[in-house]
């Protein structure tokens, strides 16, 4: 009985939720070999197109399933290579309009905030869990629906 309730908990385990979300987006990468053919085709779901534009996401203004590919592959990128690397990417790509996180960190002192990590922590987890599983549910849309528009069926 044990095993069984490790196995359920290391399923959903931030790890192996990353991992899901790699493997479909590599499947996807794999799977659209002319990403050009998914310019202009607009996202089905209207919750979908609620989602992007809500989450203030500037790469995502044309809200095709071009630009919906680009994002998939660039979170992709931040999870493996880490969010410092992709950072620098980003810069030399462009000026950033990030805001100095020194000026936004209140002062705290160190038993508030060792009380409160463990809070934000979870928070965090749950939250970046959640995330994976949406975007790993995404990843395999966008790969269905471009085989659908090729002409290849999903079955």
């Amino acid at each position: 009985m044990m095993q069984i309730s490790e196995s359920h908990l290391q399923k959903n385990s931030l790890f192996n939720s990353m991992n899901r979300f790699i493997g479909a987006v590599n499947n996807m990468d794999q799977t659209v070999m002319v990403p050009s053919l998914l310019r202009d085709v607009p996202l089905e779901e209207e919750r979908e197109m609620a989602a992007l534009k809500s989450s203030g996401n500037s790469d995502i203004e044309d809200g095709d399933m071009y630009s919906y590919y680009q994002l998939l592959k660039s979170i992709r990128c931040d999870i493996e290579w880490g969010v410092m690397r992709a950072e620098k990417l980003k810069e030399s790509r462009g000026p950033s309009s990030r805001i100095d996180s020194e000026e936004e960190e209140s002062e705290v002192s160190s038993e508030e905030d060792e009380v409160n990590l463990q809070k934000q922590f979870q928070f965090h987890m749950t939250g970046l869990h959640g995330v994976l599983s949406k975007l790993t549910q995404q990843a395999n849309t966008l790969t269905n629906r471009y085989k659908q528009e090729i002409g290849i069926g999903c079955y």
